[in-house]
């Protein structure tokens, strides 16, 4: 990974995050860089020129695997990552705010600065069945995180962010 690139780290568990981080990915091109949450290390936050965050909201929180990763980098990168952009998608069955929350704290932990406004994706599951099902993200929405990704990872490389 070089410096300057877009880092879109991802978790899912029914296919939401994992669909709407890869079309951020393709989109980003060669300025982006795409890796499962429990894959990221200190190194690749630290040679990203910016970050995507995106993972499911699971009982009001981000996802195990999303907080594990934050756990495990949090403090080795602190302090050297401040002003770097950075964005969110949060796939929800009705709210992901509290997802969102606790991204937003740890970001502002490390000085990042917010590059687009907080997206969540609702998909409107909400029993148990719909909820562990697999997901199939609206093109719309498959859109919307291209033109984020192409974005972030254009901002990042002209130094607009």
């Amino acid at each position: 990974m070089s410096t300057g690139s877009l880092l879109i780290v991802w978790h899912s568990r029914t296919g939401t995050s994992e669909q709407l981080a890869r079309a951020a990915a393709d989109s980003a091109g060669e300025g982006g860089v795409l890796l499962r949450a429990e894959d990221c290390a200190p190194a690749n936050l630290l040679s990203a020129g910016g970050y995507l965050f995106c993972c499911p909201e699971n009982l009001a929180s981000m996802s195990g695997m999303m907080k594990e990763m934050f756990d495990r980098c949090y403090y080795p990168v602190l302090g050297q990552i401040e002003g770097r952009p950075y964005a969110t998608i949060i796939a929800a069955g009705s709210d992901g705010e509290g997802a969102q929350r606790q991204i937003d704290r740890i970001a502002t932990g490390w000085r990042l600065k917010r590059a687009t406004e907080a997206w969540i994706v609702n998909t409107d599951a909400q029993g148990p069945e719909e909820i562990l099902a697999e997901k199939t993200v609206a093109q719309s929405d498959i859109d919307q995180a291209r033109q984020m990704g192409e974005a972030m990872a254009e901002g990042i490389a002209q130094g607009i962010f």
